[in-house]
């Protein structure tokens, strides 16, 4: 089954996250993801903003950084949205971005970090016993969770990532791989090609791994409109995300170009940088049937989820209308 999922940037009020909610609500979204970006509040209270408003979708961080949250924290804030949210919850887990900017240290190991990250959330968040003994995170044989999640709840853990080591790590351990920060088609199937290798080195099933993707969004009926302003948003975080796509050569001189310029907030001259094929690759944009031409080549290649991200319009709520309307019906065929 084809998912559709929003992404939601944490730089708002509390009342515009139950806004944003209750308008999210009347649409079929199957996803509601908050980001965890450097700057911006971490995830928690947004999703706990919202949760009361969402009758159907699934909530969920995608992602946090291990950097900002430990594992136990993210587990203890889980289980307390999992309280409010009647479409369920999830995890999401990232190595992060711009952490240096910020003066905040990776772990080390960071790959590891993840695994026993992953574990410990899962023994907390499942009433386990007994401990565990990591190299970077570990339990106590005392440590015990003291939270109830509702009975029946199932917690998804999503690892975002475009590397192979990553999308190997999540084929072992995770429910779900999301590609962040692009809607290029190619990536898929190089990324499920990855996520195999950690399939079979845990005895998995095949693709029992689900693969979403997803980016920056700017909807309008006026497409032209649009795709300026989706130029803008890709500028900022093409010098990250052009580094990590093998299928797409970006000119050294371009992204240093790109960072001097986002440095300085000359955002206008970035976003004249972009071209038309870097912005099909990187972000989702202009009217209705551009959205849902680039999402039908995604799940073409193998995506079971696309995600539209913030802001979803050049004004979001017109934006996620035109995308509840018009997009997501079409996408699922009603």
């Amino acid at each position: 089954m084809r998912q559709v999922a929003l992404g939601v940037q944490t730089d708002k009020t509390p009342a515009e996250y139950v806004a944003l909610a209750q308008l999210i609500d009347q649409y079929d979204v199957d996803v509601v993801h908050v980001y965890c970006d450097l700057p911006y509040t971490p995830s928690y209270l947004p999703l706990a903003m919202m949760a009361p408003h969402l009758r159907r979708a699934r909530l969920g961080p995608a992602g946090v950084s291990l950097a900002r949250m430990t594992p136990v924290d993210i587990a203890a804030d889980t289980a307390f949205v999992a309280q409010l949210a009647r479409g369920g919850v999830s995890v999401g887990l990232v190595r992060g971005g711009w952490l240096g900017d910020y003066g905040v240290r990776e772990p080390e190991r960071p790959l590891q970090a993840i695994r026993e990250g992953v574990a410990v959330i899962r023994y907390m968040l499942s009433g386990g016993t007994g401990g565990l003994a990591g190299d970077l995170f570990s339990l106590a044989e005392h440590a015990y969770s003291p939270w109830a999640l509702p009975a029946g709840t199932h917690v998804p853990i999503l690892i975002g990532s475009w590397g192979r080591r990553l999308c190997a790590l999540a084929g072992e351990v995770a429910d779900e791989v999301k590609i962040g920060g692009s809607t290029n088609p190619a990536m898929l199937p190089l990324v499920q090609k990855w996520i195999g290798r950690g399939e079979r080195l845990a005895a998995r099933r095949p693709r029992s791994v689900a693969l979403a993707i997803g980016a920056v969004c700017v909807a309008d009926e006026d497409r032209d409109l649009a795709r300026a302003a989706a130029r803008r948003s890709v500028a900022m975080y093409l010098p990250i995300v052009s580094r990590l796509d093998p299928t797409v050569e970006v000119e050294p001189e371009l992204v240093d170009r790109l960072q001097s310029l986002f440095e300085t907030r000359d955002e206008d001259g970035a976003a004249g940088l972009i071209s038309d094929d870097l912005l099909d690759r990187f972000a989702f944009s202009g009217n209705a049937k551009d959205l849902i031409d680039q999402a039908e080549r995604l799940y073409d290649a193998g995506a079971t989820r696309v995600e539209f991200g913030t802001p979803q319009g050049i004004d979001s709520a017109r934006g996620i209308r035109l995308i509840g309307e018009q997009v997501i019906p079409a996408l699922q065929g009603n």
